[in-house]
């Protein structure tokens, strides 16, 4: 096991064992601990009392981060030649039709971060959506990524709109930001997508259903968070 770093253990002799912070207090010691020769991201981690094997126990969905993520996202469009034009004027990255499908159904490769697709496009979809779906990129109406208007959602992702889904062992993991974003900034990224994952609750869930919640950058130590 390698040893935790000095900065490593200066950052964590901030946190009180055993405590769950407010998200504010939260912010703010992830602001206070020793800087990096880089701008670190900020993440936040959940942790849900959901049952991923049953059907009606599945989270996902989407939200506007007000304070955007500080990065530019990779947006592909599946869409036919007739939206083509508004896609790529809206900032996608990749835009394709069968072209695009045949590519990725021969590489494997999705050289982007989310997916957007209109709703004729997704039968066509069908040979690579296990592709993209073991990658969490399968367009979805929960998310809101299937449109005939790809113009207004390729413009809402990038500017800071992000879709969620738990994972198989009930997690969330999600960006809210970098270091370098004032408190306020991080603390409404980060109070937004509570609200979401929390509005997110499945009919099926039982028990408690935000059991932990993490805040972490890229090299600091976990700062929990009342949930």
């Amino acid at each position: 096991m390698s040893k935790k770093s000095k900065r490593f253990k200066q950052a964590a002799s901030v946190i009180e064992v055993g405590k769950h912070y407010g998200v504010k207090e939260a912010v703010e010691l992830i602001k206070t601990m020793p800087p990096t020769k880089f701008d670190q991201s900020v993440e936040l981690h959940l942790k849900l009392g959901v049952d991923t094997k049953q059907a009606n126990q599945q989270v996902r969905g989407s939200v506007v981060l007000p304070s955007g993520l500080g990065k530019t996202k990779r947006i592909a469009v599946f869409c036919g030649d007739d939206k083509a034009k508004e896609a790529k004027a809206a900032g996608a990255s990749v835009v394709g039709g069968e072209d695009l499908i045949k590519t990725i159904g021969q590489t494997g490769q999705c050289d982007f971060d989310v997916a957007v697709a209109t709703p004729d496009m997704m039968k066509k979809m069908a040979p690579i959506a296990k592709i993209l779906g073991q990658k969490g990129l399968m367009p979805n109406p929960k998310t809101e990524t299937i449109s005939n208007d790809v113009g207004k959602v390729v413009k809402a992702l990038n500017s800071g709109k992000i879709n969620f889904k738990v994972d198989e062992a009930g997690n969330i993991h999600q960006m809210v930001g970098k270091v370098s974003f004032a408190p306020d900034k991080l603390q409404a990224n980060i109070e937004a997508l509570l609200q979401a994952v929390k509005k997110a609750k499945p009919a099926g869930a039982k028990g408690t259903y935000m059991q932990n919640a993490v805040l972490t950058s890229t090299m600091g130590p976990a700062v929990h968070v009342a949930v």
